[in-house]
């Protein structure tokens, strides 16, 4: 027999499950709460009764996307033995993930505007744009790259990883300009590496 806090969890993946697939289908502005509760199959009370807000159900859709991106995002990068590589692999990725429908509209579309960017940028430091600085310091390790302040190299590159995610997210040939962004981004890291 389940015990009550495994049916609050229950409850609550369901919540996330629905929110998840309607957030990405149709965006945040064009769910309601009742559509939630309909899709997980519970009151529209058990919904606020774990969710406060809408934008609550929002940041936990956020944070599970991000946390299943990164997942992928690892396995792409894990193939390759060098750091450089890796990123390289990691955000053609980030990329393509974020050119296809759900995950562009909770990531970059949705994901700002309804958090802010600062909650925006928080949480993705502790996902992708976690994986920055880590990379970087490998690379650096591995005398790859040469030795520099880490944080200003890894703010610059996820600053131009995000501007051209958006653009693809936005673009009306999502595939290819996701490839000539991954292309661009490969040839600025070549660009570091000691020669």
């Amino acid at each position: 027999m389940a015990t009550q806090a495994e049916r609050r969890e229950k409850t609550r993946a369901a919540i996330v499950k629905a929110a998840r697939r309607i957030f990405g289908e149709r965006g945040f502005a064009a769910a309601t709460m009742d559509d939630i509760a309909s899709g997980a199959r519970v009151a529209k009370g058990a919904v606020y009764h774990h969710f406060a807000t809408k934008e609550a159900v929002f940041e936990a859709v956020f944070e599970q996307v991000s946390l299943d991106l990164v997942a992928d995002l690892d396995r792409i990068s894990r193939a390759e033995n060098d750091p450089l590589a890796a990123m390289a692999a990691g955000t053609q990725g980030y990329f393509a993930a974020c050119a296809k429908g759900p995950t562009g509209q909770i990531i970059l579309r949705d994901g700002p505007a309804v958090l802010g960017w600062e909650r925006w940028r928080e949480i993705d430091a502790k996902h992708f744009g976690g994986k920055f600085p880590r990379a970087l310091s490998a690379a650096m390790e591995a005398g790859v790259i040469a030795k520099q302040p880490i944080e200003p190299l890894a703010r610059l590159l996820l600053g131009a990883v995000t501007e051209a995610a958006v653009a693809v997210s936005a673009g009306p040939d999502i595939g290819k300009s996701g490839a000539d962004y991954a292309r661009a981004f490969r040839s600025l890291l070549d660009a570091l590496r000691v020669k």
